[in-house]
């Protein structure tokens, strides 16, 4: 089949309309169910709808909606990266996502070795996850990020991923390790294992909330400032925001775009780092050498 038959592209015309309905319909909702305020209103997460449960009722909030919007859209923006994907580059998305791999790829070996090549689709759909929810707030949604119970569900799925790759030396060798290098220490160690998916949460959603309170309050002050310079001019000219005009944007793009994506990294690296870390892999090897020469024997 030909890369351009109407079949190829309708497929790829579905898969960009996929990709798109998601956030309209997470604009909808919120254009729906979002009361109207006066005024600078924070706030987190609203629920939604509770379900009831045996010990505790679970709450459905705005961050779980828009996650589950996240994953759709990354899910057919794969489908469209690697549709009519050839040995021999055709297409220039082809191109994109074979960057994408590579990079990661890259980043994985630098950083965690080769012992972690596999590691690298785990990297990357952390890295496009994060991203894409921080960047929901481009659309004027609630971007998961900014709900410590996200962020702490991915920081708690490392630990769980640290704790593995410890425990792959042998639990003796995991309960050691907390008595290194000196068993007085061991408190302080057994602090530092449950201070790391908190540090790792904290850090990744107090910047992101950080960044949306700063620009909120910001763009409030910019309209109660045009509003005290020009609210004596007759007509509509009292109602131009002057000064809302260009500041905020550039705001928007440093805490929405930038800071959006470099949390994401930074989550990834810190990932990489303390799960590399945890590994001891010549202790690991010692151990494969040690039962292989006790089968042969």
């Amino acid at each position: 089949m030909r890369k351009t038959s109407l079949k190829f592209k309708l497929v790829d015309i579905f898969y960009i309309v996929m990709m798109i309905l998601p956030i309209l319909g997470g604009i909808l909702l919120q254009v729906l169910t979002k009361p109207a305020s006066e005024g600078v209103t924070i706030t987190g997460a609203r629920i939604f709808f509770t379900v009831p449960m045996p010990i505790q009722d679970f709450p459905v909030t705005e961050s779980q909606i828009n996650s589950a919007l996240v994953l759709i859209v990354l899910l057919f923006a794969c489908l469209y990266l690697t549709h009519g994907l050839t040995e021999k580059i055709a297409l220039k998305r082809q191109h994109l996502a074979e960057m994408a791999v590579q990079t990661v790829d890259e980043l994985v070996s630098e950083n965690m070795g080769e012992f972690f090549a596999g590691f690298s689709p785990f990297i990357i759909a952390m890295l496009a996850l994060s991203a894409l929810s921080s960047l929901f707030s481009l659309f004027g949604l609630f971007p998961p990020t900014s709900d410590i119970n996200i962020v702490g569900g991915w920081a708690v799925l490392v630990f769980i991923l640290i704790t593995y790759y410890k425990m792959k030396c042998g639990p003796l060798h995991y309960l050691k390790s907390f008595t290194q290098p000196v068993a007085l220490l061991t408190p302080i160690n057994l602090i530092s294992e449950v201070a790391t998916p908190v540090s790792m949460a904290f850090r990744h959603y107090g910047n992101v909330l950080s960044g949306s309170v700063i620009s909120v309050l910001l763009a409030t002050a910019l309209s109660g400032a045009s509003a005290a310079v020009l609210g004596r001019l007759p007509g509509f000219l009292a109602d131009i925001p002057l000064f809302q005009i260009g500041l905020p944007a550039v705001l928007s793009l440093y805490f929405d775009l930038f800071s959006g994506c470099l949390q994401a990294f930074i989550f990834a690296m810190l990932t990489m780092m303390y799960v590399a870390g945890a590994f001891d892999i010549d202790k690991y090897k010692q151990k494969k050498a040690q039962k292989r020469a006790k089968n042969n024997t």
